[in-house]
């Protein structure tokens, strides 16, 4: 890399970049139904009360509006806190370097992830009524800090499954190994994941919508044990283990067009 140069100017970032976000979108679109199966299982109400497969793409607008976005202030953060720590490629430090970036790409992200997760996850338990509807109602009665309800568990459940992310695969082999590895994370964090779908659907003014993880687990703990703790674990997991084939297909196949 040219002395003072910056991840811009590599080549093909702009194409990396487009082609990240849309492989981003491509994967919420396409594993929607699961998501929106997941959150119902998670909700308080239970999965029949909370729409059950009704209605499966209720929220799909608020997933779609904050995807592309989403996946580009991560890819973005993540590249450009690479480069300011840069260490030598031969470095002890390269694995933590990316470890950083991954992490402060999540943070940064999560600003725009958090605010249509909530939007979506109210969306996906209430399918009469409409995504502005929705988030007209969140801003009337909590404000902007209604808008990042869950905002710490979400962070906190990025950073414990996040993966390398310092290139995208190039063999499906690679991807196949990124699913497993993707699928046992999301049995792990499956708790923190219930934490946060509860936080975000929480009634205003209530214990869990203060946004305390482990008072939303205990909470969770105390009503439904293990089970309720692991609710949604296998649409999860099936998610994103297939997500990660997905987003491969789609990053591929956009460089393609774009180069």
């Amino acid at each position: 890399m040219a002395p003072g140069a910056g991840p811009a100017d590599q080549p093909g970032f702009g194409v990396s970049l487009l082609a990240g976000g849309v492989a981003g979108v491509s994967v919420d679109l396409i594993l929607f139904p699961l998501d929106t199966i997941k959150t119902r299982l998670q909700s308080p109400q239970g999965f029949n009360k909370a729409g059950g497969f009704r209605g499966i793409y209720a929220g799909v607008p608020s997933a779609a509006i904050g995807s592309f976005p989403n996946a580009a202030a991560f890819f973005i953060t993540y590249e450009y806190t690479k480069f300011f720590l840069r260490p030598d490629s031969s470095s002890y430090l390269v694995p933590v370097t990316h470890m950083v970036a991954a992490s402060v790409g999540e943070v940064v992200a999560c600003l725009i992830r958090v605010p249509s997760e909530v939007v979506k996850q109210r969306a996906q338990v209430s399918a009469a009524s409409g995504t502005f509807q929705i988030f007209s109602n969140i801003l009337y009665q909590e404000g902007i800090q209604g808008l990042y309800r869950g905002y710490k568990s979400t962070v906190l459940r990025e950073a414990l499954w996040s993966r390398k992310q310092d290139h995208v695969v190039d063999s499906w082999q690679s991807a196949a190994c990124g699913a497993f590895a993707g699928g046992f994370a999301a049995i792990v964090t499956t708790p923190l994941d219930v934490a946060k779908t509860r936080i975000m659907l929480a009634k205003v003014g209530s214990r869990t919508a203060s946004g305390n993880v482990l008072s939303a687990l205990f909470e969770v703990w105390k009503t439904g044990g293990i089970s309720g703790l692991f609710a949604g674990v296998f649409p999860r997991m099936a998610a994103i283990s297939l997500g990660g084939f997905i987003f491969l297909g789609a990053y591929e196949q956009t460089r393609s067009l774009l180069f």
